[in-house]
This record gives structure tokens, C-alpha cells and sequence, in this order.
């Protein structure tokens, strides 16, 4: 597996936790179908055991999609385990039962009250127990990245043996820089003595703004599973951005050596765009990939250089991520060639941009993108400023 990373999505369960983000169950449907779409390996659905909205919506999820393995969330008791088995069966062989408990001291000693051994021992019940259900078993040690990785390595070396196919590191709080990532998951890859028999997952949270960099940095150090939410939503600051982390790997391929998702990356924007309209949650103009200003040039440097050659400003393409077109927005620091191309598109005009006719255009346009609020000009004052220097080339031309 060495060339394949698993894209897990918990935007249905995580990103659900969000304040605000809840959604509906046909909302969750029609969202799980384009996860399958997107190419998404493992889609969480749900905890079935939390309410039973979440069972009815993990069940529908297990029953409506084919193409994407189905997880429910449970922690290492019984109810929540059977709970998890019996809103899955519909998802036959394509089911997997997501079991996790606290392995940090503050967790042990201030929510759990347990020794470690009595979490070792709970980890792997609960590991056996899923396992009587469905083949496909992931534990997670909740609040990893704050825990003594010794430990880390005596429960998951005893949860492999009971049965467990995934082993989850998550940064619960997004505490962890990319450097202490990578160090602990390599620590943890070369100290495991079974983890040949287990795919090495990562769960970061954005609490310092350093998900997407913590994942990229655990896949370098050898995970192979890495979860996310679309639009890098999650609890408090949210989770590592699928978006981000597909196109990392994509666009940085020579520094991944070429490691390869199940992503049908033309699906990103539609993925995000059909979020935002659930969840009624605009992603920020300047977020990542899926931003409204993602792939807008203003700058008249920029624009010049993407006139001449797009890759002097984009790493990557807006069709590649279903974003559209690039867009060069003209405003106050938009330059002559930006401004003569558009009065082109706008008029079939071409108009010299050395010209002095352009020179005229560009004090009107500028003086009139200075008055704007926003600092951009729309296409129909460009018209506007335009028009007596077309119609004069074009009497010339005739």
C-alpha cells in the first residue's frame, strides 16, 4: 500500500459536531452520494448509538451507497458497538465499525479513571467485539498525539492482535506540529511489531492551523489512511481539509513520490458547493482550493503573467478541482494588458496596449476603481470606458 493513501471523510459525523452544521437526513443522503462520487474510500456516517436521527442516517447511508465503504463511530462498550453492527448490516462486506477510547493521561486519569491496563483491556473488547460483527475494524486512541507513545505502542500492538485493520492516531486537540508528527508516527511504524497487519491512519484537528500540515507530514512518515472533512470542517476549528490534502499530494507529487488517492479530483468544487448549501456555511473567498478567490488574479503582475503563461501564477488548474475558469478580476491594481484583453472579450476590439488610447482608458478605469468600495470594476464600466475608443478604432479600421 505503499502508493495508495485511503481518503477517509467523517464530514457526516465530525463536521456534523460543528455548531450550526447539522443536517438533515435526505440532506445526508444526497452528501453521501457525492462523497461516493468524489471517489471517497471510507465514508463515517454517523455514531449510530448517539441519537436515533444518527441511527436512521448511518442505516440509510448502509443501504443507499455501493461504491464507498460505510463506518459508523462507537466507543469501546457494548450498546454503542451492537448499535454501530446493526445500522451497518445493510452495507454487507463494505462495512466497517469504528471503535476508539482515550489513551492521553489528562484523558485517563480526568474522563476515564482508568489505569492503562483497564484501557488496554476496554480497547481490546471493544476490538473483538466489532470484530464478531464485520471484518473491517478501526481503533482510534483518543487524544493521541498528547500520549506516552510507549503506551501507544503496547495497546495498538494488543488491538491488532484482537482483530483491529486500522489504527488511528488522532491529534484530538491540534496540539501537534509537522515535525513531532512525523517523528511519532515513524516512531510508532518503526515500534509496533505487527503493524504489518494494520494501515496507519491520521485524525487532525485545525486548533493551530496545522491539520493539512500534520496530515501531509504523517503520510511522509508512513500513514496510509487520512481523515478529513470537506471545506475542513470539524469540532471548534475543524478537521484537515480533504480538498487540501488530495490536491497536496497531487500537485507536490515529487515530494510524495507519486502516492496516489481514489479521488475524482474534478469533484472537489460540486463537493463543496452542495456542503455549503446544506449546511447554509460559506467557506471563506480565500480558503484553499474551493475559495471564491482561489483562482482570481487582480494584481496587474499576476495578470501579465497569467496572460502569458498560467503556470507563472497557478499551481494548479481551476477545471482540475471543478472550480471553473480562472477568473482575472480588474481593479485598482490591474495593469494594461489585463484591462485591453477583457475590453477585448467584452467588445471583439483589440485595442493596443501601449497605446495612447489605452493610456486614457487606464486613468478612467482607475480613477474609477479608486471610488469603489471594493476596489474592482465591473465589466460594464469597462464597456463603459471603452466604448468612444472602440468605435474610433473601428471607423479607422473600416
Amino acid at each position: 500500500m505503499n502508493d495508495f493513501v485511503k481518503i477517509f471523510d467523517t464530514t457526516l459525523r465530525d463536521g456534523e459536531q460543528s455548531p450550526g452544521f447539522g443536517m438533515k437526513p435526505t440532506d445526508k443522503i444526497r452528501f453521501a452520494k457525492q462523497l461516493e462520487r468524489l471517489g471517497v474510500n471510507v465514508i463515517e456516517a454517523g455514531f449510530a448509538n448517539a441519537s436515533d436521527g444518527d441511527f436512521q442516517a448511518v442505516r440509510h447511508i448502509a443501504e443507499t451507497i455501493k461504491g464507498s465503504v460505510i463506518c459508523s463511530l462507537a466507543r469501546c462498550h457494548v450498546e454503542d458497538i451492537k448499535r454501530a453492527a446493526e445500522a451497518l448490516k445493510p452495507a454487507g462486506k463494505n462495512a466497517r465499525i469504528h471503535v476508539f477510547i482515550s489513551t492521553s493521561p489528562i484523558h485517563m486519569h480526568a474522563k476515564l479513571n482508568m489505569t492503562e491496563q483497564e484501557v488496554i483491556d476496554r480497547a481490546v473488547m471493544g476490538v473483538r467485539l466489532a470484530k464478531s460483527f464485520v471484518d473491517d475494524v478501526e481503533f482510534s486512541a483518543e487524544d493521541a498525539l498528547r500520549s506516552d507513545p510507549q503506551f501507544l505502542v503496547r495497546i495498538f500492538e494488543a488491538v491488532i492482535e484482537a482483530g483491529a485493520t486500522t489504527i488511528n492516531v488522532p491529534d484530538t486537540v491540534g496540539y501537534t506540529e509537522p515535525d513531532e508528527m512525523y517523528s511519532f508516527i515513524k516512531y510508532l511504524k518503526d515500534n509496533i511489531t505487527n503493524i504489518d497487519k494494520a494501515i496507519i491512519s491520521v485524525h487532525c484537528h485545525n486548533d493551530l492551523g496545522m491539520a493539512t500540515a500534520n496530515s501531509m507530514a504523517a503520510i511522509k512518515a508512513g500513514a496510509r489512511q487520512v481523515e478529513g472533512c470537506i471545506n475542513g470542517i470539524g469540532e471548534r476549528a475543524g478537521n484537515a481539509a480533504i480538498e487540501e490534502v488530495v490536491m497536496s499530494l497531487k500537485t507536490r507529487a515529487d515530494r510524495y513520490h507519486n502516492i496516489e488517492t481514489n479521488i475524482v479530483t474534478e469533484e472537489l468544487g460540486i463537493t463543496s458547493r452542495l456542503l455549503q448549501e446544506i449546511t447554509s456555511k460559506i467557506v471563506q473567498p480565500n480558503k484553499a482550493i474551493i475559495g471564491a478567490n482561489a483562482f482570481s488574479h487582480e494584481s496587474g503582475i499576476h495578470q501579465d503573467g497569467m496572460i502569458k503563461s498560467r503556470q507563472t501564477y497557478e499551481i494548479m488548474t481551476p477545471e482540475s478541482v471543478g472550480m471553473g475558469s480562472t477568473q482575472l478580476v480588474l481593479g485598482k491594481h490591474s495593469g494594461r494588458n489585463a484591462v485591453a484583453q477583457r475590453i477585448f472579450a467584452l467588445t471583439h476590439f483589440a485595442i493596443d496596449s501601449k497605446s495612447k488610447d489605452m493610456e486614457e482608458i487606464m486613468n478612467a478605469f482607475k480613477s474609477i476603481a479608486d471610488k469603489t468600495p471594493n476596489g474592482c470594476v465591473t465589466d460594464d464600466a469597462v464597456c463603459e470606458i471603452a466604448s468612444p475608443f472602440v468605435e474610433k478604432g473601428k471607423k479607422l479600421v473600416a
